[in-house]
């Protein structure tokens, strides 16, 4: 698989932004910048990185908090998440002062993303699937080709996200794991926003949140 990877815990979330690039042509993205720009900044400049876009799941301050400050130190556009995140991104900065973060900026994304539309990382399309539930805008990133996915906050290993916000929706969201990213198959392994990564298999078997009531 040419696509490398590196993950870099960012806010006191220690949510999981993740650089992702091609290891020939070393052009790859950002995923989820939610704050701790210099870190990131430090990260992509030991890699050799040349970042073409800035990819965000879902409009949470730890997701989104730092994309505005990166998108100028590095001059390249935000992509994501879909529409339905507007009010999440226009409120980063009060996101931000209610969770004690410093220095988060509200966002305009650059593109807004839709289901059916594909974003480029490297050498390679992943298509975009919208997922909501957690945020109403969230969006997953699927390259079926390498047997790989960028979930955000959508599934983790053990659980999925958290749905008691005001515009949360638990059955949304379980229809979107069920109907939209298990049936593409056991075998793609995913990074989530926080914690290790898994497979789709691995958590249709032994995923609480998925196995109960299935008889």
């Amino acid at each position: 698989m040419a696509l490398k990877g590196a993950i870099i815990p960012v806010t006191a979330f220690e949510q999981n932004c993740a650089l992702l690039w091609d290891d020939q042509t070393m052009e790859g993205v950002v995923v989820d910048p939610g704050g701790d720009v210099p870190r990131i900044l430090a990260a992509i400049e030991g890699q050799g990185i040349k970042v073409q876009r800035i990819l965000i799941t879902h409009g949470h301050i730890d997701h989104a908090g730092g994309a505005d400050e990166l998108r100028a130190a590095l001059g390249v556009p935000v992509e994501g998440p879909q529409l339905a995140d507007k009010m999440l991104l226009d409120n980063l900065e009060k996101q931000g002062a209610a969770y004690g973060l410093d220095g988060a900026r509200n966002l305009v994304p650059d593109r807004w993303l839709e289901e059916g539309e594909t974003v480029r990382i490297g050498a390679l399309d992943f298509a975009v699937l919208h997922c909501p539930g957690h945020a109403p805008g969230h969006v997953v990133f699927v390259n079926t080709d390498e047997r790989f996915a960028i979930v955000g906050d959508v599934l983790f290993r053990g659980s999925i996200g958290r749905t008691d916000f005001p515009y949360g929706d638990h059955a949304a969201l379980l229809a979107a794991i069920h109907g939209k990213l298990l049936p593409l198959g056991d075998d793609i392994q995913f990074i989530c926003g926080h914690g290790p990564g898994s497979s789709f298999g691995h958590e249709r078997k032994r995923n609480p949140f998925l196995v109960e009531g299935m008889g």
